[in-house]
C-alpha cells in the first residue's frame, strides 16, 4: 500500500486499507486500486508495484503512479457524471474503458466517492465487477466525513 502503516488510525480505516489490499491480491488482473474523495483527493491506493509474488511479472499501474490512477478516476467520474446529468441519465453507477493495453473501472461508493480499478485487458470483467461491488457495499456506509479526513490526513502524511 502506499499508504502509510495502519498504526495509529481507527478501526474503520484499517478495514478499508485491507479491503483494498484485498481487492489487488485476490482479484486476477488487476493492477491497482484507488479510491478518491468527490473532490478529487486519493483517500487510499494500492501500490501499482508488486504487491505479492503472483504479481511478478505484472504491468505496473498507469505510469507506475497511484496518484496518476487517482487522477485518471477522478476525471473519468467527473466526465460520466456531467454526461448523465446532460442525458437526465441519473446517477452513475460503473464506468469502463477497455483499451487494448488495459481496462479501468470506476465505480460509487457514497457521496461522490469513488473506486478505481486498473486491470489487464483480458481480465474476467464481471469478476472484477463484483468484487468492486462488494468493496462498495463493505465500504460504502463507512465512509462517513470523519474517515474521508483521516484517511486524507494519512495519504497526505506519506507525500
Amino acid at each position: 500500500m502506499t499508504a502509510p502503516s495502519t498504526f495509529g488510525l481507527s478501526t474503520e480505516a484499517r478495514n478499508l486499507h485491507w479491503l483494498l489490499s484485498n481487492l489487488v491480491e485476490e482479484v486476477p488482473g488487476v493492477h491497482s486500486v484507488t479510491v478518491v474523495s468527490s473532490d478529487g483527493l486519493m483517500l487510499l491506493s494500492s501500490d501499482p508495484g508488486l504487491t505479492s509474488a503472483r504479481a511478478e511479472g505484472r504491468q505496473k499501474g498507469p505510469r507506475g503512479s497511484s496518484a496518476d490512477l487517482a487522477t485518471i478516476v477522478s476525471g473519468i467520474g467527473s466526465l460520466t457524471t456531467g454526461a448523465a446529468k446532460l442525458m437526465d441519465g441519473g446517477g452513475v453507477k460503473q464506468t469502463m474503458v477497455a483499451m487494448e493495453e488495459g481496462s479501468v473501472f470506476v465505480m460509487s461508493i457514497s457521496d461522490g466517492s469513488l473506486l478505481g480499478v486498473h486491470a489487464n485487458p483480458d481480465c474476467d470483467m464481471s469478476v472484477v465487477a463484483y468484487h468492486m461491488a462488494l468493496f462498495v457495499g463493505r465500504a460504502g456506509h463507512v465512509l462517513t466525513p470523519e474517515l474521508r479526513s483521516e484517511l486524507r490526513t494519512s495519504m497526505e502524511s506519506t507525500q
